[in-house]
């Protein structure tokens, strides 16, 4: 089974607001995206649990044209709050590097 990190070139996080946290998986072809965009280990209920966050807020949005998958969830703690251990959530995204598909 591939990895995240071999059917994507690009997996990056990033800061959504002081509130949340997106994910972007550039799929390497067509072909990736349209066989891993909608894995059951990419759905909200996977992301969910992976990021221990509530999976009825995780948003899931598929853009084929551009071959990208945008992943948002709720960040446990407010960005710049004592707790928050990311301010930018650029370091989010390396649990999902290795998620088999």
């Amino acid at each position: 089974m591939p990895k995240v990190h071999e059917v994507c070139h690009d997996v990056r996080s990033k800061n959504a607001g002081p509130f949340w946290i997106t994910l972007d998986l550039s799929f390497n072809d067509q072909q990736a995206f349209e066989r891993y965009a909608n894995a059951p280990q990419l759905q909200p209920d996977a992301i969910g649990a992976l990021y221990g966050v509530d999976v009825a807020l995780v948003k899931h949005f598929p853009i084929a044209d551009l071959r990208i998958l945008k992943i948002s969830y709720p960040r446990r703690h407010p960005q710049g709050g004592a707790m928050e251990r990311d301010m930018h959530g650029g370091q989010q995204y390396v649990r999902l590097l290795d998620v088999e598909l």
